[in-house]
């Protein structure tokens, strides 16, 4: 059985490693010329660090990676709101958190591809199903068959518009900003992630290996973040942080800087149909605000891995996949929604009420909900 995927994204390539691994031709068309090491971090949470490691790849990853050992809420002059240990967890699962740079984690995920062909500068324009096989058109004039399909082409997929082209694209009316920069900061940061809620503002500061830090920044827009806000309004935006993040902000070269605007996908279902699946944010984008997004497109690619191996059909398989999926991707993308509203506060009364209760919450309710973000059941 051929399986191609569209996507060499984090999802994509973990899935055809995992795939590899069970015995089966795996093929990659990704619509970039060349793969880009952009500027963007990555934390692996310890759900994505158990498959990795059931794919024996810990000890690459722990070599271009760094520890984090605490998860931290903080306010603008960094004083904790709400703190999540992690030793917990790491006994529990024998897995820890890391953070990368995406473009270290993609090229040691292609280097650990054995036999999958990958191929580069292939944008998807058409999809034709057949009784026995499945066309690609791309836009280059070349087209595939193959006899399974899966898109891991990210929350504008063109697979999902193919099958479902009603689905909705939700917009937070937040834009985000993200870079790396190497800058020192103090040692008692290095093994933490800390993300500093203001005045509809975030700054979040994540410690990546050699003295770099990847960072992002959110604020709310109103009608067009391109109009509303430019890259050079930084400073001014996050003036009353601590000056930790303006001395990040000021080392970090303004062509290296990644703007977004936030969105997710409105939950739907199914995400397959006959021979073809969709995986990660293609089925279930969700905000960033959780730091799940490529988790648990990392979790699809060893879940689906298992259940083509065990299932007779691709579609009994793709069935078995949502099934184990769903419940847990939908309600990452409930929560963190909610989270991201909540974070983005602007009423000073009512931000002033929500630092107060964080500081309340027991710490044992923030790793119970932890808990079940981080534990598999497959």
């Amino acid at each position: 059985m051929k399986i191609t995927i569209i996507g060499a994204g984090i999802g994509g390539i973990t899935t055809a490693i995992a795939l590899e691994k069970k015995g089966f031709n795996v093929e990659i068309f990704e619509s970039f010329s060349k793969m880009k090491r952009i500027g963007a971090g990555i934390v692996l949470a310890n759900n994505a660090m158990q498959v990795y490691r059931r794919l024996n790849l810990t000890d690459e990853i722990h070599k271009k990676s760094n520890h984090i050992s605490r998860l931290n809420i903080v306010d603008e002059q960094l004083d904790i709101l709400s703190q999540v240990k992690l030793e917990g967890f790491e006994k529990r699962f024998d897995a820890h958190y890391r953070s990368i740079h995406r473009g270290d984690l993609q090229e040691l995920l292609i280097k650990n591809l054995t036999s999958t062909k990958l191929h580069f500068g292939k944008k998807l324009k058409n999809i034709i199903e057949r009784e026995n096989d499945i066309q690609v058109f791309f836009e280059d004039g070349t087209s595939h068959h193959t006899d399974v399909l899966i898109g891991a082409d990210g929350i504008n997929s063109v697979v999902r518009n193919h099958l479902f082209p009603k689905t909705s694209i939700r917009n937070a009316k937040q834009v985000c900003w993200r870079g790396i920069t190497r800058v020192s900061i103090p040692t008692r940061f290095l093994k933490e992630l800390n993300e500093s809620w203001g005045n509809g503002r975030r700054f979040g500061i994540v410690p990546l290996v050699d003295n770099e830090v990847y960072w992002f920044a959110l604020t709310n827009y109103k009608n067009d973040f391109r109009k509303e806000f430019s890259i050079e309004d930084l400073p001014h935006l996050f003036q009353s942080f601590h000056p930790i993040v303006q001395q990040i902000l000021a080392s970090t070269s303004k062509e290296n800087i990644i703007t977004n605007e936030i969105n997710d996908l409105k939950p739907f279902a199914p995400w397959h149909h006959n021979k073809i699946c969709l995986i990660g944010d293609a089925a279930h984008a969700t905000t960033p605000n959780m730091g799940q997004g490529a988790c648990q497109a990392i979790e699809d690619a060893l879940a689906l891995s298992i259940c083509l191996e065990k299932e007779n059909t691709p579609e009994e398989a793709f069935s078995s996949f949502q099934k184990l999926r769903t419940k847990k991707a939908n309600g990452i993308i409930s929560q963190s929604w909610q989270v991201g509203k909540l974070a983005q506060l602007e009423n000073g009364f009512v931000r002033k009420s929500r630092n107060f209760f964080m500081k309340l919450v027991p710490a044992s309710i923030g790793e119970k909900q932890s808990a079940k973000i981080l534990e598999l059941d497959y």
